[in-house]
């Protein structure tokens, strides 16, 4: 065959095409349970940091196991129902109505005392964010927090995931005086709200930091029922 030719061209054309895409498919296919499997250490990794406790991508397996004691899915009313809590998509959950959502929690002991920790997600400036809170057996103190976001801007919005942000959360409580729920106001320097419920927002960084308030408010008060439950 003419190499010079049109036909010979479109033929080694299509079969470097082919050849190609059969590589990156077989590719692809190989690499999805590795893939998968960093997803479920680095999902157990920032469970664990809610609890304040660092754990690597060597050793999260066996600290998960170990901490974490009990999980399981309960409903708006705070009943327990069927289903893995590790695998619940808070994604395809946020889309919900509050009434048909699966809510995952999960049960840290840490020195005889039970830390619950419950997943959230939202949006902040240029796309998802998400994280952990771990709430004190009262149903109602915090006991730590940690955030993470797919696009927010650095040294702004992306302050989210640092530790001095997540540090404010520890302490705050999520009920006022009188039993109601009040969750967490992430603040600018102009608003005022109780202390106790109070964490500063990030300086130049106001849509993400109203973005994860928002967040914490919907998410954690889908679980109203269960905290009162277990007061």
């Amino acid at each position: 065959m003419d190499r010079n030719s049109n036909v010979y061209t479109f033929i080694y054309a299509s079969v470097m095409v082919i050849l190609v895409a059969a590589i990156l498919s077989f590719a692809a296919f190989n690499l999805k349970p590795l893939q998968s499997k960093n997803v479920e250490t680095e999902k157990k990794q920032n469970i664990l940091a809610s609890v304040n406790i660092a754990a690597t991508a060597v050793d999260a397996e066996q600290i998960y196991s170990e901490k974490i004691v009990n999980s399981y899915i309960v409903n708006a009313k705070g009943e327990k129902i069927d289903g893995d809590a590790f695998t619940v998509d808070m994604k395809k959950e946020r889309a919900k109505k509050v009434e048909d959502r699966q809510l995952p929690v999960f049960e840290c002991e840490i020195d005889g005392s039970i830390k619950y920790i419950l997943p959230l997600y939202g949006a902040g400036l240029w796309g998802p964010i998400w994280g952990y809170i771990s709430v004190e057996s009262d149903m109602n103190t915090i006991y730590g927090a940690t955030f993470d976001h797919q696009g927010e801007t650095p040294g702004l919005g992306a302050e989210i995931s640092t530790k001095a942000f997540q540090e404010q959360f520890k302490g705050k409580t999520i009920f006022d005086n009188d039993g109601k729920f009040y969750s967490i106001i992430v603040a600018k320097s102009n608003e005022t709200a109780p202390a106790e419920h109070k964490v500063d927002a990030i300086s130049g960084g106001t849509i993400t930091s109203k973005g994860l308030q928002a967040m914490v408010l919907e998410d954690l008060s889908a679980y109203k029922a269960f905290f009162n439950q277990k007061k």
